[in-house]
C-alpha cells in the first residue's frame, strides 16, 4: 500500500469515526457553495484532513465530511457539505440548504465569472435557507496574486452590501482556512446563544439529528 493510499484510508476511517461519534453538545450543518472550480472541495479537504491536491475533480452532486471542534467550551460536530457548482446539479444542491446554519460562499480571486455569480448564489441562500443562516464570503486562491482579477476591496465591498463577513483565503497555502471555519462556527454559536436567551433557539441540541439527512425530493484580508 502506498503512503498516499494509507493516508487516504486513515482519513476515511477518521471521518467515519467522527460521523459515528455521538458525544457532542451541538451539531452544525454547514454548506460550501459557489461556481465550479473555485476550490470548494480543496478548501474542505484542507480543513478536514489538512491535505491538498492540485488535481481538479468536479464534485458530482454533493458530498460531506464531519469534523468535531471545541469552541467556547462546547464540543461542536460540524457536518460540512461540499456542493457541486454546475448548473445541472443546482436543484439537487439547493435541496440541502434546508437546515443549514452556515454557508461559505466562495469565489476564485482569479476568475471574474465566479465573482459575478456571487449575487445569484446569495439569492439562492435567501430563497432556500433558514432566514438567520450565517454567511461568509470567501475569496479563495489568494496565492494566485499574479493572476488576481478581483481586488480585495471589491470583495469586501460586495460582502458589506450583502451583509456577509469576508475573508480571502488559500486552500493550497493553507491561508485563513481554519480561521474562516472558526469564525463561522463562533458566529453561529453567538447567534444561537442570543436566541437561547430569548427562549427561541433556532438551533437545538441536535444529538437526535440524522447525520445522513437527505432532501425530501470579522473580516480578514489575505496574508499572502
Amino acid at each position: 500500500m502506498t503512503k498516499n493510499t494509507m493516508a487516504s484510508a486513515n482519513d476515511s476511517r477518521q471521518n467515519q469515526k467522527d460521523a459515528a461519534d455521538q458525544n457532542f453538545d451541538y451539531m452544525f450543518k454547514l454548506l460550501i457553495i459557489g461556481n465550479s472550480s473555485v476550490g470548494k472541495t480543496s478548501f474542505l479537504f484542507r480543513y478536514a484532513d489538512d491535505s491538498f491536491t492540485s488535481a481538479f475533480v468536479s464534485t458530482v452532486g454533493i458530498d460531506f465530511k464531519v469534523k468535531t471542534v471545541y469552541r467556547n467550551e462546547k464540543r461542536v460536530k460540524l457536518q460540512i457539505w461540499d456542493t457541486a457548482g454546475q448548473e445541472r446539479y443546482r436543484t439537487i444542491t439547493t435541496a440541502y440548504y434546508r437546515g443549514a446554519m452556515g454557508f461559505l460562499l466562495m469565489y476564485d480571486i482569479s476568475n471574474q465569472d465566479s465573482f459575478n455569480a456571487v449575487q445569484d448564489w446569495a439569492t439562492q441562500i435567501k430563497t432556500y435557507s433558514w432566514d438567520n443562516a450565517q454567511v461568509i464570503l470567501v475569496g479563495n486562491k489568494c496565492d494566485l496574486e499574479d493572476d488576481r482579477m478581483i481586488p480585495t476591496e471589491d470583495g469586501k465591498r460586495l460582502a458589506d452590501e450583502l451583509g456577509f463577513e469576508f475573508f480571502e483565503a488559500s486552500a493550497k497555502e493553507n491561508i485563513n482556512v481554519k480561521q474562516v471555519f472558526e469564525h463561522l462556527v463562533d458566529t453561529i454559536c453567538e447567534k444561537m446563544n442570543e436566541s437561547l436567551d430569548a427562549n427561541s433557539s433556532p438551533v437545538s441540541n441536535s444529538k437526535n439529528a440524522n447525520l445522513s439527512e437527505a432532501p425530501s425530493q470579522q473580516s480578514s484580508g489575505c496574508s499572502c
